[in-house]
C-alpha cells in the first residue's frame, strides 16, 4: 500500500518534529472466539482504540500516524473529528495543522493476522482453543494500534486487553487490575478487561500482548544490589495447554536465574522492566523476541521428543540473547534500524558469552565457531553483504537485514574487540553505556566514545571503520619457511581480501602449532598471540619452533576470518583430522574445511570423504550436526552431478554404520538416525526404515518417538514408498499442531505432478494457508530426490515473483521468494533464467532484487562447487 514502507529521511523528520508522551491502547479481541469472519474460514476483525499524547516543536505543522487496519471507525484530533476518508489511506493518519501539545484518538477495527505479522490468530486442531499473541519487529505494531512506528519515538504504554474471561492475558506491564465486562461474549460467556501497569519508554516495536487459555508456570527472582535493596522479578513461563506436558519450566527457570545473575554482575544496572515473562507460541516466524518483560518464543522450543544436548543449548542460547536485549536493545535503542547492530550483534555475543560463563554449556564458544560463523561468512559472500552498520533506506531494508552480518558477524566483531581492547575495558564501556543513555536512543559514536575511555585506545574509530563500516570477510593464509634443521625460519601470515570488497583490516589472533604426541593425538605445543594487518605480518615469535603437522591461524577464534592452511597441514587434515584433541581446535578446522569447498578450492567429494571418516569419532554433539548440515548441501548442491549418486550411497553406507555403532541412547544415535532418513531414497534403503518405523528393526537404545516418526516417515512418502492414506494414519496418532505441520510437508513431499501442481497453487496462487503452513509445503514440495519434477516450476516462479511481492505481507512473500527458487536444478539454464530476470525487471523493488540476487549467487557458486568436483 502506498506509505507503508516508511523511509529512513520521512523518520528523521518526524523525530525532529514530534516527541511523544505516552500511548493508551485498548483492546478488545473477543470476537477472537467468534466463528470467523470470512467466507475462507480465516479470522476477521478486533476493535483497537489508541490515543496518542505528543507534543509538535513546530506549531503548525502536518505530520503522520501509521496504521495499518480495513477500518477506521473515527479519528479525532485536539478534540475535532477528522473525516476519515480524508485522513486515512490505509497505512497512513494524517495529521494537520498541529499544535505545540497534541491529543490523537483513534478507534479501527483490526485484522487477525494469519502470517506471524501483528496479532497472530491460531486455533489449536487438537482441543479447538484459540491462541492470540503479538509480533512487531521492525514495524507491525501499526497492525495492532495507532503509533508512529519508528523505535526512536519512544513512549511509556498504558495497555490494557479485553478478553474471555477464562483466558490468560499478558502485555509488557504487570497486570494491575482484572475487571468483568459488562458484555461478555457472543455466546454469553464472560469476558474481562485485563489493565497493565504503564510501561516505562519503550519503542512501539517492543511492545507485545499474549491472550488465550496458556499453561502458565510461574516463579520468583531476586537478587540484592549494590545499595542494599532487594531487587524481586516476577517470573512467567507460557505454552499450549496442548504442549504442558512437554514443557521443562525447571530448566528455563534455571537458565533465567543464571542469566539474570550474570548480566546484573557484569552491566551494574539492574533489570528495569519489572516482571519477566517467556512465552512460548505457535507459528512463529522467527526463533524468538526481546518485547520487555513479556518476551516470545517460537514454541518449537518446548521439545516433544527426544532431542539432543546441542538443541539444549541453542534454547538457552537464545533465551540468554533476548535477555541480553533488555539491556542492549531495549533499555539503549538505535536511533533507525540501520544501527541494527547496535543491539542484534551485542546480543548474540552476549548470548554465547553467558552461556559458556553462566550455564552447564561450556561449550558454547564451540558451537558459535562452528554454527553462527557459518552464518556469517555466506551471508558476508553475498552480493547483498554489507558492512554491520548498514545503509537502511527503509522498512522493507529493516527486514532483509535480519541477517547473519548484524547478527553473526557483528557478534564476530564483538568478539575481537574484547581480544583487541580487553574484557574489562569492553564491559566497563557497557556500563557507562547504559548509564548515559537509558531509555534512550543511540548511534556508532556513542558507544565508540565509551569504549575509547575505557580502553584506553584513541583508534577506536579507525578500528570501527575497518570492522564496522566495510564489508566482507578476510581470508588469513600461513606460510612457513624452515631451516636446515627442520625448524621454523620464518612463519608469515598472509592476508586476502574479495576483489568487491578489498579492505585488510587488524586481526587479533592466536596462532597454534599442532602436531601429534605419544597417544597419536594431535596436539597444540605452541602458541603465540599477535596482530596481523596488512597483506603480509611476519611472526617473529615462532621463529625456532620445531616444525609442525598443522597450523592454525585462527587459534581460539578470536577474529572473523576465513582460515586457510598451507599445504602440509592441509595434507595432515586429509589423515588426521578426527585426531585433533582440543574440540574448538577441531571446530574451526571443520569450518574452514567447509569454507574451502564452498570456495570451489577443496573438491566436494573429497569433502564428503573427510565426513566418512572423521565425523564418526567427532565429540561434540552441535558440531557433528552442523557437519551433517554441511554433507547434506555439499550433496545436494556441490558435488558433480554424475558423482551425485555414488557419493550419496557411500556417504549413507558409512551413516548406517555410525547408527548402529553409537552409543545406546546417546545423542550421537539420534544426530546419526536423522542423518541417515535425509539420505535414504532407493527402495532398498526406504524399507529400512519402514522395518525401524514398523518396529520389525530396532537398535538398542533408539527410541522412535513422534517426532523420528516424522522424520523416518518424509524420505518413505518422497520416494513414493509411502502413500496419502499411510500419511493420513500418522496424522491420526499425531492430532496436535505439529502434527498438523508434518502431515501438511509429508503430502507436498508426495512424487507427483499433481501433488507438485496443488502445493504450488496453495502456497503461489493462494493466500489461505497459514505461515507456519506456507513454510511445511514449500518444505514438501522441494525434495532434492524429485528435481526432474520440479522443472517445469522454473519459468513459473520468475513469473510470479512481482505480483507475490506486491500482493503478500513481507513475511510470506519473503518466504516463497527464497523456498520456492527453483536451487535444485542446479544448471546454467537455471542461471542463465535468473540473469535474464534481473536484467528485465531492473526497476523491481529493491529487496524483491536482493533476495532473487543472493539465490543467484548461491546458485553460481555451486555451479564452480560441481565444476571443482568433476575436475
Amino acid at each position: 500500500m502506498p506509505g507503508e514502507n516508511l523511509t529512513r529521511d520521512e523518520a528523521r523528520e518526524r523525530a525532529d518534529l514530534l516527541t511523544v508522551h505516552g500511548y493508551e491502547v485498548a483492546l478488545d479481541v473477543r470476537s477472537a472466539v467468534d466463528p470467523p469472519a470470512t467466507a475462507d474460514g480465516r479470522p476477521g476483525t478486533f476493535r483497537s482504540r489508541t490515543t496518542l499524547r505528543f507534543a509538535c516543536a513546530r506549531p503548525g505543522s502536518d505530520s503522520f500516524a501509521d496504521l495499518i487496519a480495513p477500518h477506521v471507525h473515527s479519528v479525532t484530533l485536539n478534540g475535532t473529528p477528522l473525516p476519515v476518508d480524508e485522513v486515512f489511506d490505509g497505512t497512513r493518519v494524517a495529521l494537520p495543522a498541529l499544535r505545540a501539545e497534541n491529543t490523537l484518538v483513534v478507534d479501527a477495527s483490526c485484522a487477525y493476522s494469519r502470517t506471524g505479522e501483528g496479532l497472530h490468530h491460531f486455533t489449536d486442531p487438537e482441543d479447538g482453543e484459540t491462541y492470540l499473541y503479538t509480533q512487531y519487529e521492525p514495524a507491525d505494531s501499526r497492525r495492532v494500534m495507532t503509533c508512529f512506528e519508528q523505535p526512536d519515538l519512544k513512549a511509556p504504554f498504558d495497555v490494557s486487553v479485553t478478553a474471555p474471561a477464562h483466558w490468560t492475558v499478558l502485555s509488557n506491564g504487570e497486570e494491575r487490575e482484572r475487571l468483568p465486562h459488562p458484555e461478555g461474549l457472543a455466546d454469553g460467556s464472560p469476558a474481562a478487561t485485563w489493565r497493565f501497569a504503564t510501561t516505562k519508554p519503550i519503542s512501539t516495536y517492543l511492545t507485545a500482548v499474549v491472550a488465550g487459555p496458556y499453561h502458565r508456570v510461574t516463579d520468583h527472582y531476586s537478587r540484592r544490589l549494590p545499595d542494599g535493596s532487594t531487587l524481586e522479578i516476577p517470573l512467567g513461563l507460557l505454552c499450549r495447554k496442548g504442549l504442558a506436558r512437554h514443557f521443562d519450566p525447571e530448566e528455563l527457570f534455571t537458565t533465567t536465574r543464571q542469566g539474570l545473575d550474570f548480566f546484573h554482575e557484569h552491566f551494574a544496572f539492574p533489570y528495569p522492566f519489572g516482571k519477566y515473562d517467556q512465552a512460548f507460541v505457535p507459528e512463529y516466524n522467527i526463533g524468538a523476541m526481546e518485547n520487555p518483560g513479556l518476551v516470545t518464543f517460537r514454541e518449537e522450543y518446548v521439545f516433544r521428543g527426544r532431542t539432543t544436548r546441542a538443541a539444549y543449548q541453542g534454547r538457552a542460547n537464545t533465551l540468554l540473547h533476548e535477555m541480553a536485549h533488555m539491556w542492549f536493545g531495549d533499555l539503549v535503542t538505535m536511533e533507525w534500524w540501520d544501527e541494527l547492530w547496535l543491539k542484534e550483534s551485542f546480543a548474540d555475543f552476549m548470548g554465547a558469552f553467558s552461556l559458556v560463563e553462566a550455564t552447564r554449556f561450556s561449550e558454547g564458544w564451540i558451537t558459535f565457531a562452528n554454527r553462527r560463523k557459518a552464518w556469517a561468512y555466506r551471508a558476508d559472500q553475498l552480493p547483498s553483504t554489507h558492512p554491520v552498520t548498514a545503509d537502511i533506506r527503509d522498512l522493507q531494508d529493516a527486514k532483509l537485514n535480519f541477517d547473519g552480518i548484524t547478527y553473526a558477524k557483528g557478534a564476530s566483531v564483538l568478539k575481537q574487540l574484547v581480544a583487541y581492547a580487553g574484557r574489562e575495558a569492553f564491559l566497563e564501556g557497557a556500563r557507562r553505556y547504559f548509564q548515559r543513555h537509558a531509555y534512550g536512543n543511540t548511534r556508532l559514536a556513542d558507544l565508540l566514545a565509551v569504549l575509547t575511555e575505557t580502553s584506553g585506545r584513541e583508534d577506536m574509530a579507525t578500528w570501527a571503520e575497518s570492522w564496522l563500516q566495510t564489508a566482507g570477510v578476510n581470508s588469513l593464509t600461513p606460510e612457513l619457511r624452515l631451516d636446515a634443521e627442520g625448524r621454523i625460519a620464518e612463519l608469515v601470515v598472509t592476508q586476502e581480501a574479495a576483489e568487491s570488497h578489498p579492505v585488510l583490516r587488524p586481526h587479533r589472533v592466536a596462532i597454534g602449532l599442532y602436531r601429534r604426541d605419544a597417544s597419536g593425538a594431535l596436539a597444540r605445543f605452541a602458541r603465540v598471540e599477535t596482530d596481523v594487518a596488512g597483506p603480509r605480518t611476519v611472526v617473529g615469535e615462532l621463529a625456532g619452533a620445531e616444525r609442525p603437522e598443522l597450523v592454525l591461524v585462527n587459534d581460539d577464534d578470536l577474529t572473523y576470518c576465513k582460515t586457510r592452511f598451507d599445504a602440509d597441514s592441509l595434507a595432515t587434515l586429509h589423515q588426521h583430522l578426527g585426531a585433533i584433541s582440543d574440540p574448538l581446535a577441531r571446530a574451526l578446522c571443520w569450518s574452514a574445511l567447509w569454507n574451502l569447498t564452498r570456495d570451489a578450492l577443496l573438491p566436494a567429494s573429497s569433502f564428503l570423504d573427510l565426513v566418512r571418516r572423521f565425523a564418526g569419532v567427532e565429540s561434540e554433539i552441535g558440531v557433528l550436526q552442523m557437519v551433517h548440515a554441511w554433507a547434506e548441501s555439499a550433496l545436494v548442491h556441490y558435488v558433480a552431478p554424475e558423482r551425485r549418486t555414488t557419493q550419496r550411497t557411500a556417504l549413507l553406507q558409512a551413516a548406517v554404520a555410525e547408527l548402529r555403532g553409537a552409543a545406546p541412547g546417546s545423542d550421537h544415535q539420534l544426530a546419526w538416525a536423522r542423518f541417515v532418513a535425509a539420505l535414504t531414497e532407493t527402495r532398498a534403503e526406504v524399507d529400512r526404515l519402514t522395518r525401524l518405523l514398523k518396529g520389525e528393526d530396532t537398535i538398542e537404545g533408539l527410541v522412535i518417538d513422534q517426532e523420528l516418526r516424522w522424520t523416518f516417515l518424509t524420505p518413505l512418502v518422497s520416494s513414493g514408498a509411502a502413500c496419502e492414506g499411510v500419511v493420513d494414519t500418522e496424522r491420526a496418532r499425531d492430532d496436535t499442531a505439529s502434527g498438523e505441520r508434518h502431515h501438511t510437508r509429508c503430502l507436498a513431499a508426495r512424487p507427483d505432478p499433481k501433488v507438485k501442481e496443488r502445493a504450488w497453487e496453495s502456497v503461489v496462487e493462494s493466500d489461505h494457508l497459514s505461515n507456519a503452513l506456507v513454510e511445511a509445503v514449500i518444505d514438501g514440495f522441494t525434495q532434492p530426490g524429485q528435481r526432474e519434477l520440479l522443472a517445469p516450476f522454473t519459468e513459473r516462479y520468475f513469473a510470479a515473483l512481482e505480483r507475490i511481492w506486491r500482493e503478500r505481507t513481507i513475511e510470506i512473500a519473503m518466504a516463497i521468494v527464497r523456498g520456492l527458487f527453483p536451487a535444485l536444478q542446479g544448471d546454467e539454464a537455471t542461471l542463465a533464467a535468473t540473469d535474464r530476470w534481473l536484467a528485465e525487471h531492473a526497476s523491481a523493488p529493491p529487496a524483491l532484487r536482493r533476495l532473487v540476487l543472493e539465490a543467484r549467487d548461491d546458485l553460481a557458486r555451486a555451479l564452480r562447487a560441481q565444476a571443482a568436483d568433476a575436475g
